[in-house]
């Protein structure tokens, strides 16, 4: 994690930004909630457990930010409020979801079968493909 930080307050560092203790203690709600897809007000109460002073304003601009730097992806779903997860982009795929319509459960899937469609894609329209989001919508093990 330590190693992680030092890289992040790089990349913050060379956009002219500082790791604050609260853009700190947000972006670690995010991580250690990998998986949960939380939304700006879940991560504020979390981050207000051990930082009390921190207003929902500047937890909004962190998350701006991080997004900005793609640091985090946001998640669009259609229950009106955006979720935002850890941005791992160590040569892996982008991961797709699976939204159960019910109760709203989000499922991360890891294997990625859309490669060779991409490549298909960059070769027949000559398109550079940056990034590619998918959404499975349905009912989950508990709800089907």
């Amino acid at each position: 994690m330590e190693k992680f930080v030092n890289e992040l307050k790089e990349k913050l560092k060379e956009k002219g930004y500082k790791l604050t203790p609260q853009r700190r203690a947000v972006l670690e709600v995010i991580i250690s909630s990998e998986g949960r897809h939380l939304n700006t007000e879940e991560i504020y109460d979390i981050v207000k457990k051990n930082c009390p002073d921190i207003g929902l304003a500047t937890v909004y601009r962190t998350i701006q930010l991080l997004d900005k730097l793609d640091i985090i992806s946001t998640l669009y779903l259609d229950d009106g409020c955006n979720r935002y997860e850890f941005n791992i982009q160590d040569g892996e795929h982008h991961h797709h979801h699976l939204i159960c319509d019910n109760c709203s459960k989000v499922i991360e899937v890891k294997i990625d079968l859309l490669e060779k469609l991409k490549d298909e894609i960059q070769s027949n329209y000559n398109f550079v493909i940056t990034d590619h989001k998918v959404q499975f919508y349905g009912k989950c093990e508990d709800c089907k």
